[in-house]
């Protein structure tokens, strides 16, 4: 399982703009532009976390922002509505997703200023959509119930015995629970032992405890010791470690973690095209992206806005699991409706 270092690479932060600053030239360029004076975004993010977006590009558009999530319908609810489109702009949700969707047609090209200078890894080639965040998805454990030598030193470890009952995840509602076990099982099939992979993820249902709808629930457990290992992205455990005192610590993984890029696009046929274009280059501008960092502890893609990040964000340092992204796109929908039917217990769901 090959894999690269992760190691964010800017100075020491500077203090968050005013947002008043995104009132840049793109923006008040859209504006003349005749911009609509609505917009409808279908997001995966959190609700605080594009509101706070949301309200921000109001105060400095004066365009009306509704915003739905749909959580892990997302992607479904953006085809489903290809020859009619309700929405402008899909907000959240992993690359791969992105790319699906691109081929299908979904989406329509765009060019905002802060994407010239984005590392290629981070965007389409062709324009249709623009990582605005990146999304370690790692393992954790509670550190009140596991000492270090006791714990996994790669996620194939979590299938043996000593684990049993000591593990509980997220369910296939989550966005990036579908990208971990869709990148677990990848692993294998670049090996060409496919096989030997859902035998593996047969082993880790065994030794799962329970399956969580929600992520709230899921850190509330690991803190009543209801199980000692799980997984979440990054900035979720880091979240609930600083902010809630939860005994809960990163586990280093030798295969590394699966980075998701949370991505951006116009849809195609989108109600308000002036709008949604505004809002794509207000989204991704450095002042936002560092306001979600300092905010939420969503690490940035653009790289301005690394400067305006907290402090953690300079300093850690992760294996990054080697992900082929355009084949999980092709594969990771059929895979995870096996899982979802043929490998996990139902029994073991807690909505």
């Amino acid at each position: 399982m090959g894999n690269k270092m992760w190691k964010a690479g800017l100075a020491v932060p500077a203090c968050l703009a005013v947002l008043s600053a995104c009132g840049n030239d793109q923006t008040e360029g859209a504006n003349e532009n005749s911009m609509e004076d609505e917009l409808v975004i279908y997001s995966t993010h959190a609700e605080d976390m594009i509101e706070m977006v949301a309200n921000a590009f109001e105060e400095e558009t004066g365009v009306e922002v509704t915003y739905i999530n749909l959580m892990g319908e997302l992607a479904e609810r953006v085809e489903a509505e290809m020859d009619n489109p309700q929405a402008d702009i899909m907000f959240g949700g992993a690359s791969n997703l992105f790319m699906d969707l691109k081929e299908k047609g979904a989406f329509t090209p765009t060019e905002p200023v802060w994407g010239e200078s984005m590392d290629p890894m981070f965007k389409d080639e062709d324009g249709y959509w623009y990582g605005t965040i990146q999304t370690p998805v790692s393992l954790f454990y509670n550190t009140d119930m596991l000492s270090e030598d006791e714990l996994p030193s790669d996620w194939s470890d979590l299938a043996d015995d000593q684990y049993e009952d000591l593990l509980i995840f997220r369910n296939a509602l989550s966005s990036s629970a579908r990208v971990m076990y869709a990148s677990l099982l990848q692993q294998y099939d670049q090996q060409g032992n496919l096989e030997e992979g859902w035998a593996f993820l047969n082993d880790l249902d065994a030794n799962t405890k329970a399956y969580f709808d929600s992520g709230t629930l899921q850190m509330q457990a690991i803190g009543r010791q209801e199980a000692a290992i799980s997984f979440s992205t990054m900035n979720h455990v880091l979240d609930n470690q600083i902010n809630h005192d939860l005994p809960i610590e990163i586990i280093d993984l030798e295969s590394g973690f699966p980075v998701i890029t949370d991505a951006i696009a116009m849809i195609d046929g989108a109600p308000n095209p002036n709008a949604a274009e505004a809002f794509l280059e207000f989204a991704g501008s450095a002042e936002i992206q560092g306001m979600l960092a300092q905010e939420f502890n969503r690490m940035p893609t653009n790289e301005e806005a690394l400067s305006l990040s907290p402090d953690w964000m300079q300093d850690i340092t992760f294996n990054v699991m080697d992900v082929d992204w355009d084949h999980l796109a092709e594969h990771q929908a059929d895979w995870m409706q096996t899982w979802d039917t043929d490998v996990k217990d139902s029994e073991k769901d807690v909505e």
